[in-house]
């Protein structure tokens, strides 16, 4: 057994996309600049972060789908509705949830002021909290540190900002890419924070993408929405919901490229706006709350997607198969019973299961298991799970459940 957590290694789809990344983040586009300070908010380190593009961006985003919501997600959702936006600011240290209608007007009076130093209007700008439930923001710490902010902006300043939105995050998840079209190009840079609290539907993650292309409000939509469905909407940690949970892309325009539907350079951004999402998506799972090990699970064979989905997550959110796993116990039986647990229509005949390639469970009957403890040995465990019942199949991403995730968010408030 692991005697104390330690992160995998790096597992990034770059090595098969054949999509280019280049060194930047979320200003790496024309036109994106970005700062963070230190508003005194949280006791240590930078917590106020602020986004603005030069030129107006059209904007897609998705939020929690959590009943319970943030006051920034509540005033987000019919804000993003506007035809354009300029900035994004972003606080860690309060979620400003449970807040009730001051939390509401305390973001909405922080849009506001930083709409006024920016010299936009404040429906242009789209305010995002993160850390602790139930506590109101203290507006006085953060207006005060506005112009700062605001003074601040500049290339360089992704940084800063990138820092600034972390809370049990242990590093800075960013990334960026480069796409020719015919001799022009566009750029996609992306930052998002979340370490735990992470469950399908947008987790307890805030992710801001920004790229230069010029594309149109509806099809930005479209290329995003397949983005998050299959990066997002396909990790879990601890499969715990947030109340807070959002994804923005902006698109300014500024390297002159046009993106229409139909076209050889809208199938390139829909990939390259995947891949981003997606890269960011396993930062995320890699930096799970005091993980140890990272686990692709797949589930093939289904009869349908919805039934692929539901055992993926059923194993992927098994305590019993987390902590095996964390625990190098190579008890293939929980694994099994995630599966038939999470689906009633799974047939136990039909049922077969890998490890790292090798079959441990033929027709729901368990193989000769020599050697698999060595499988569970490993940073990188990969399970799948052949239904034989369809064509239908799911991946999802998590992680192992370990004594230091229990302590983290023992002590979290």
């Amino acid at each position: 057994m692991n005697s104390a957590p330690s992160k995998p290694k790096n597992f990034l789809s770059s090595r098969k996309s054949g999509v280019k990344t280049i060194k930047g983040s979320i200003t790496t586009p024309k036109g994106f600049m970005a700062f963070g300070v230190a508003s005194g908010i949280k006791k240590n380190g930078l917590d106020l972060g602020l986004l603005y593009s030069s030129k107006k961006a059209v904007c897609a985003a998705f939020f929690t789908t959590n009943k319970v919501k943030a006051a920034p997600v509540l005033i987000c959702i019919p804000r993003v509705k506007k035809p354009y936006h300029r900035a994004v600011i972003i606080n860690s240290g309060c979620a400003n949830c449970l807040t009730g209608k001051k939390g509401i007007q305390d973001a909405d009076l922080i849009c506001k002021k930083t709409a006024a130093l920016l010299g936009v209007s404040k429906e242009e700008v789209l305010p995002c909290s993160t850390g602790v439930i139930g506590k109101g923001l203290d507006t006085k710490k953060i207006i005060s540190k506005l112009s700062q902010l605001v003074k601040g902006l500049s290339v360089k300043g992704a940084k800063a900002m990138v820092r600034a939105i972390m809370t049990t995050d242990t590093f800075p998840k960013e990334v960026a890419c480069e796409v020719k079209v015919g001799k022009l190009k566009f750029k996609i840079g992306a930052a998002t924070k979340g370490a735990g609290m992470i469950s399908p539907k947008m987790a307890t993650t805030l992710c801001v993408v920004t790229t230069d292309a010029a594309i149109d409000k509806k099809t930005l939509r479209l290329a995003a929405k397949e983005a998050v469905e299959n990066s997002y909407n396909c990790i879990t940690v601890d499969g715990d919901m947030s109340t807070n949970d959002t994804f923005i892309c902006l698109a300014n325009g500024a390297s002159g490229v046009r993106i229409k539907p139909g076209t050889k350079a809208f199938i390139e951004f829909k990939e390259v706006l995947k891949f981003v999402a997606l890269e960011l998506a396993k930062m995320i799972v890699k930096d799970g709350e005091g993980a140890s090990k990272f686990i692709e699970i797949d589930i093939v064979g289904a009869k349908t997607k919805q039934q692929a989905r539901k055992i993926a997550f059923g194993v992927a959110n098994s305590s019993l198969v987390k902590t095996a796993i964390y625990g190098e116990d190579p008890n293939i039986g929980r694994i099994a019973s995630a599966c038939g647990a999470s689906d009633n229509k799974l047939k136990q005949e039909k049922l077969d299961i890998y490890l790292q390639g090798k079959q441990v469970v033929k027709n729901g009957a368990a193989c000769e298991t020599k050697g698999i403890r060595n499988i569970f040995k490993k940073d990188y465990i990969k399970i799948k799970c052949n239904l034989n019942s369809g064509k239908a199949w799911q991946k999802v991403f998590t992680t192992d459940l370990t004594p230091e995730y229990v302590r983290l968010n023992a002590e979290y408030s």
